[in-house]
Parts: structure tokens; sequence; C-alpha cells
């Protein structure tokens, strides 16, 4: 059992020990954080076109209106063509120019653009 004489020289030692981890538990953190503050970005990938139309549709930005690839599979184009213009066709709400930029994007991603020379 410690006396009285030995706790009081055994405090100052835990308490000195309790100050150089704190010390240390903020090197630490300062370092890591300065690590942190130089990693490189990284670029956020929009999910959703952002606005702002082309005077000419290019296949990037039908792809970007219809959230598919530019290359999607006939299918892909239909169900997402389909989705976006549920959620905005006029007789919901939405807007006349909308619908029609998004029916551009579907026949232009599906090669019926208005330029063809197809009878179809």
């Amino acid at each position: 059992m410690l006396t009285n004489s030995h706790k009081k020289k055994v405090t100052p030692l835990v308490g000195g020990l309790v100050v150089a981890a704190a010390a240390m538990a903020g090197k630490y953190g300062i370092e890591a954080f300065q690590v942190w503050k130089t990693r490189p970005r990284l670029v956020r990938v929009r999910k959703h076109y952002q606005g702002g139309f082309q005077p000419v549709m290019t296949r990037r930005e039908a792809a970007l209106i219809l959230g598919v690839r530019e290359h999607a599979a006939a299918e892909k184009v239909k169900e997402a063509h389909r989705r976006v213009m549920t959620a905005n066709h006029p007789d919901a709400g939405g807007s006349d120019y909308l619908a029609s930029k998004i029916n551009e994007a579907k026949d232009h991603l599906m090669g019926q653009t208005k330029g063809s020379t197809s009878a179809f």
C-alpha cells in the first residue's frame, strides 16, 4: 500500500505523462491535417445535367440530358427517356420546351435526328 509520501511523488509523474501524451497527440493531429490539406482534390461527378442548352445538340449533351452514356444501348436510352419524360411531361406540370429537348435527346441518341435521310 502506498503511503501519503509516495502518493505525492506519483501524482506529478502521472500528470506529466498525461501532458506528454496530449502533446504527442496534438503533434500527430497537426501533421495529419497538413497532409490532408495537400491531398489532390477529387473531381465530383454530377449526376444530373446542370442546364443550358447548346444551339445544336451533340451526343454528349443528349446523353447528359437523359443521364446515360453517349454510346448506351437503345433499350437504356428508351428506359431513360421514359423516366425523364415522366418527371417532366407537360401534362404533369412540366415544360413544353423541356419535353421537346428530352425528345430531341432521345432521337439524337437513337440516330433519328431531323437531318436523317431515312423516310421514317
